[in-house]
């Protein structure tokens, strides 16, 4: 500690006093839409003034008329506009001549307790606390003036063209009408409403200020307030503290949270609150929070005893029946007057959306996201909050409706149902309406949509030979034509023309095991004879395309363990056609000769003993030789890695500039640990010895 003292002494030592004179009325003025060097120091102010609550500051300052820079033509044109060709006293440029502009402020920051002004004299500092700082801008207000005037001119030349020739207005019934008392919400509303705001910082009055430029015997006297006019230490309590009160500034003691429970969570439902609450209320906050719900399950979360009867009737209120299950209105997720929190549409446009998705779910179990954004046509953030609300991803198969059918409720409450479907069948009209479609459309496709049928081997083997069976008549008297009508002497044998597999067929089916234990042809884990180094295989030899896979896929990914391999190797299979197999049986030791004989070399990393990868995760390998200049880096980060399981960058970026020198730059280790590394807490692990 001493130590660090004597290498950064004290210099100077500089007493700090906290000036109130002028804590109140201290403004911080910015201007910036001017440089510093082009201030308004030494320009004219006409006027100033002030809405204290408001901390809103105008400004006049004069224009330069005579500089070479100021546009008479301009100038004149613009006082013309606003003023007109009368002279009046409440003309805004009395000189015909737009000689002065207008600076009103906004507020640069709400907050200014960690604000102060500055001064520095006779080794003391003076802080005066900043009331604001406010921003001053250029000020157009007299363009608004400009436009009533133009728009008063021409509603007088209407008057007066049409009142002409007219003579006195008859005497009309005039109606008295008295208004309604204002509601609670609607109060609220117009408190919050633009108008009333600007109503209300309208009502606060101006208070006319005078200018002293920054030279004038004023400004001088009133600046001798930014210094402490009491030196002792009985005004400055606030800068003489003891160190214990000093430390209690910088970290004050922590203060006992009250824990205050929230009366109702959007995401969290006390249900001792809730059922205090009248039963349409309990039934519109559960419908809202679960928003697709089972009856069964509603009249579970309501109190014993509570009549079914009533809860039907409020739970047709909120929601609706879809296959059997209450879905929560739209109106009731989306109010009149909000709009959606992703791409800000108005609620009027997201209900219809939801309610085309609803209506579809009443006649189909899955819907297809692109065909529904399609039709209602609204960002893809809205679809997907629509679908899932209701509805859950399935693989293939798009979005599937979030329960199944109900149809206990439906046999139970027939009526309930009936009415139900009579409201759709009211939605339904609306909707094509608006989307312009029929429901015709969607029974069309739904019609030529067959179900995937899954045949076995077997059935497809008996299907054949009764096809064979049927059409054997009609064959063998085809084949009886041919022979006869072919000339002598010629060979009169059927030949089977080959065509190419189609890259169109479908891929292979990858779901079910095959008889011989493996999974598109390669073994499973579970199968028998898969030790890699069993005597099994030993015989077989590699094909070309197995190490043409190989090779092309460490010279994309360069560093792989077994198991993934593998996991590769099966994919490359199922993107396969069908019958398309020139693999043939590939074991373990296959698959890891070809490796080691594709230019490749297993890694031996020290994985630690608490490590749970498996055998397969702990072979590793790399690609040690690819031709390029780069196989020299690969070769000395795998050598690291052979004697450590991680490391951190700088350790290979001096083991690099030790063998390979000065020709080591920072994009080379940059490449080198993308290529083969991933990073995991500040240390660098080989590609694949980390569990994701």
């Amino acid at each position: 500690m001493a130590s660090g003292e004597e290498d950064d002494p004290i210099i100077q030592e500089i007493d700090v006093y906290l000036a109130k004179s002028l804590a109140d009325k201290l403004y911080l003025f910015q201007y910036p839409v001017r440089p510093a060097s082009m201030n308004y120091d030494e320009v004219t102010h006409l006027s100033a003034r002030i809405k204290p609550k408001q901390q809103k500051v105008e400004l006049e300052v004069a224009i330069d008329t005579m500089s070479p820079n100021y546009c008479r033509s301009k100038g004149e044109q613009i006082a013309l506009n606003v003023d007109g060709t009368t002279i009046e006293e409440s003309n805004t440029f009395s000189t015909k001549m737009m000689d002065k502009q207008t600076f009103s402020s906004i507020q640069a920051t709400t907050n200014t307790n960690r604000y102060a002004a500055a001064v520095f004299r006779k080794g003391e500092l003076h802080l005066t606390p900043l009331q604001g700082i406010l921003q001053m801008r250029p000020g157009f207000s007299y363009l608004d003036k400009a436009d009533s005037k133009h728009r008063e001119r021409e509603a007088a030349n209407e008057a007066g063209d049409s009142s002409q020739d007219e003579a006195e207005d008859d005497i009309k019934q005039i109606t008295v009408r008295f208004a309604r008392p204002e509601s609670e919400q609607a109060r609220q509303r117009r408190i919050q409403s633009y108008e009333f705001l600007q109503k209300k910082q309208a009502e606060e009055p101006w208070v006319h200020l005078h200018y002293h430029s920054l030279k004038d015997g004023r400004s001088e006297h009133e600046r001798q307030y930014l210094y402490c006019q009491a030196m002792d230490t009985s005004e400055n309590t606030e800068l003489v503290k003891t160190p214990s009160e000093y430390l209690a500034m910088l970290m004050p003691p922590l203060a006992e949270e009250k824990i205050v429970k929230p009366v109702g969570p959007s995401n969290v439902l006390s249900m001792a609150q809730l059922r205090t609450l009248p039963l349409g209320d309990q039934v519109k906050t559960l419908m809202k929070n679960v928003k697709v719900m089972p009856f069964a399950n509603l009249m579970g979360l309501l109190a014993s005893g509570t009549d079914s009867t009533a809860v039907l009737r409020c739970i047709q209120q909120v929601a609706l029946l879809v296959q059997g299950n209450w879905v929560v209105k739209s109106d009731v997720l989306y109010p009149k007057s909000t709009c959606s929190p992703h791409s800000g549409v108005p609620a009027e446009v997201l209900c219809r959306g939801r309610d085309f998705v609803m209506w579809r779910f009443t006649h189909e179990r899955s819907l297809m996201r692109k065909e529904v954004a399609a039709i209602i046509k609204l960002p893809p953030e809205d679809v997907k909050e629509f679908l899932e609300q209701m509805a859950v991803p399935r693989a293939n198969r798009g979005w599937e409706f979030l329960l199944p059918t109900d149809h206990d409720f439906v046999k139970k409450h027939p009526d309930v149902a009936q009415r139900q479907h009579m409201l759709w069948m009211g939605i339904q009209n609306k909707l094509e309406k608006v989307f312009n479609f029929s429901k015709e459309d969607f029974l069309q496709k739904k019609d030529i949509q067959t179900e995937p049928q899954c045949i076995s081997g077997e059935q497809r083997l008996k299907a054949a030979r009764e096809n064979a069976r049927e059409h054997h008549a009609s064959l063998q008297k085809d084949l009886d034509a041919r022979r006869l009508k072919a000339p002598s002497g010629t060979d009169a044998t059927v030949r089977i023309k080959e065509e190419p597999v189609s890259d169109s067929e479908e891929t292979m089916d990858t779901s079910s095991a095959l008889p011989n234990g493996s999974l598109n042809g390669y073994p499973s884990a579970d199968s028998p004879n898969t030790d890699p180094y069993s005597d099994h295989g030993a015989g077989q030899t590699s094909t070309p395309e197995l190490q043409d896979f190989i090779r092309n896929t460490f010279r994309k990914h360069f560093v792989l363990c077994l198991s993934e391999v593998k996991r590769l190797f099966n994919l490359h299979l199922a993107s396969l056609p069908t019958g398309h197999c020139v693999f043939g049986h590939v074991t373990d030791r296959m698959l890891q000769d070809t490796i080691l004989h594709s230019h490749c070399k297993q890694i031996l990393v020290p994985f630690p003993p608490q490590s749970n990868a498996s055998a397969d995760e702990q072979k590793v390998f790399g690609l040690w030789e690819s031709g390029e200049t780069f196989d020299k880096h690969r070769q000395i980060l795998f050598e690291i890695f052979m004697k450590n399981y991680r490391v951190r960058r700088n350790v290979i970026q001096t083991r690099l500039a030790q063998e390979l020198g000065d020709a080591v730059t920072k994009s080379d280790v940059d490449r080198l640990l993308k290529e083969c590394c991933i990073s995991l807490g500040g240390m660098w692990y080989l590609k694949g010895t980390v569990q994701s």
